[in-house]
């Protein structure tokens, strides 16, 4: 069975019927518009500048288009590559020849930028309804790039950020370091604050410890339950060899809880 354009935009919770979707070609100007194109040096600011203008005429460009814009560039004849998911919230200028519109890069299928590669059945048409377009074949998800691990005290990561680490291959090194440590952690509930204050020790590494926490959002903390994790950031206070005596990660964790004052204004309970 071919994997398809719908399948990717069903998973990634759009609706093909709210969305359009968009192949850019690289030009250097338009013959009809004079409008510069864009290139294959373009930053991503130059390619979003590029879409949001349109032409007024509704033989071009849809009247009303939809909220959700698939973005992908062309490569080859019959290919076309993932540039960005864009999320429409209306028309701004309209000069009589063009249309420029409000948008917004959007966080939808943000893990398979530049790597989903789609076939392009009709190579003269350059935008598509989106019930059209998601019977297209994908015929390339490209390996992710390895994101560098950036060290233990630069680590902050908010819960949908911990569950990319967690699962996904770009960031193996991640994994590998937060793996080979024990050592104290903070948890942040962003919308008031609160903090709580966490070891991971003995047997259980860093990596061990939050992989608890992606996959519940409490890690089996009674003070977690029930709170939303979405709201929360995930750093390292400290960190120390597997070797370490356990009563000096206990020390360490004392004291953070009393520095941080987590018991009385926090979400520590002893």
């Amino acid at each position: 069975m071919t994997l398809t354009l719908g399948s990717i935009l069903d998973s990634a919770g759009i609706d093909p019927a709210d969305a359009q979707v968009i192949r850019h070609a690289y030009v250097k100007e338009h013959e009809d518009t004079g409008l510069q194109g864009i290139h294959a040096d373009s930053s991503d600011e130059e390619i979003l500048a590029y879409t949001r203008q349109q032409s007024t005429s509704p033989r071009i460009f849809p009247v009303t288009p939809p909220r959700i814009w698939v973005v992908f560039i062309r490569e080859g004849g019959d290919r076309a590559r993932l540039w960005s998911v864009v999320e429409n919230r209306g028309e701004v200028p309209n000069d009589g020849a063009l249309r420029t519109f409000d948008l917004v890069v959007s966080n939808h299928m943000a893990d398979l930028r530049n790597r989903l590669v789609i076939g392009w059945r009709s190579p003269r048409t350059w935008r598509l309804n989106g019930p059209t377009a998601a019977g297209y074949p994908v015929t390339e998800i490209a390996d992710a790039q390895p994101v560098p691990f950036p060290g233990f005290d630069r680590l902050v990561l908010n819960y949908a950020q911990l569950q990319a680490v967690m699962r996904e291959q770009r960031y193996a090194s991640w994994r590998t370091a937060l793996s080979s440590v024990i050592g104290i952690y903070l948890i942040t509930d962003s919308r008031d604050g609160r903090q709580y204050v966490g070891k991971a020790d003995g047997t259980e590494s860093i990596r061990q410890r939050w992989s608890a926490y992606a996959a519940n959002g409490h890690g089996g903390n009674v003070e977690l339950r029930g709170l939303d994790p979405d709201g929360f950031l995930f750093s390292v206070l400290r960190v120390f060899d597997p070797a370490i005596p356990t009563r000096e990660i206990d020390a360490a964790e004392s004291h953070f809880k009393v520095a941080l004052d987590t018991r009385r204004h926090g979400l520590n309970r002893n």
